[in-house]
């Protein structure tokens, strides 16, 4: 008995929900495929180099069968894992994953001692991870934890594609601690995304639907006067 194929909806509209089925979007040089899985709607993606096959998975979030048959599915050539950050809805299915795939993992130093699955790679600020002809920067952003980051795909044609874990959502930048914690995640989300990359620039967020920086962007002020 052979398993269900995954229905793939390529009408990408950036809003899954776990009951939904998967969206593939197809841009210069990738094909980005967004998941919901578990309680918490959290987002999985897997993003394919379309010249190599080769394929990243970022957050191994939950439901590692339904991830699994994804990757089988839809990567190729199946590469790398990469953790955006320490909380646990997050990498709920990574343990499985991993064990099933044999991929290295890959996090940020400051988040990487309680994942279940000791990092091959330590990602910091600047980074680049390669991905067959892909080439995805990492930028940290400290606040919701110590060490979450985002990944920037680039288009040659210089259109980005920003995965933002839990720091960066429509409507605001992910829930902190205390108020020091907040300054310093949305500084980062300040200078470091909205200071480098134009309004198109897309943010795929941890949870929920899609959004833009052009979207966000006039909406700064407001959530810094809103505080955490």
């Amino acid at each position: 008995m052979t398993n269900q194929p995954i229905v793939i909806d390529d009408s990408y509209t950036g809003q899954v929900s776990p009951n939904s089925a998967p969206q593939r979007r197809t841009v210069d040089g990738a094909v980005i495929t967004k998941m919901s899985v578990g309680p918490m709607d959290n987002n999985t993606y897997l993003v394919v180099c379309s010249t190599t096959g080769k394929s990243l998975l970022i957050d191994a979030a939950n439901e590692a069968e339904k991830i699994i048959a994804l990757i089988e599915q839809e990567a190729p050539v199946f590469d790398s894992i990469v953790t955006t950050h320490q909380h646990g809805d997050h990498w709920l299915a990574l343990q499985d994953v991993h064990a099933a795939t044999k991929v290295p993992t890959a996090a940020h130093p400051l988040d990487a001692e309680v994942l279940p699955v000791t990092p091959d790679i330590l990602l910091e600020d600047g980074d680049k991870v390669t991905v067959g002809n892909l080439s995805l920067d990492v930028i940290h952003l400290s606040g919701h934890t110590p060490g979450s980051i985002a990944l920037a795909l680039i288009e040659p044609g210089g259109q980005v594609h920003l995965f933002t874990g839990d720091s960066l959502f429509p409507g605001g930048v992910g829930k902190t601690a205390d108020p020091e914690k907040f300054t310093s995640l949305l500084d980062d989300v300040e200078n470091k995304l909205f200071g480098r990359y134009d309004d198109a620039t897309v943010v795929y967020p941890g949870h929920g639907k899609d959004t833009t920086l052009g979207a966000e962007r006039p909406h700064l002020a407001e959530w810094r006067e809103r505080g955490w």
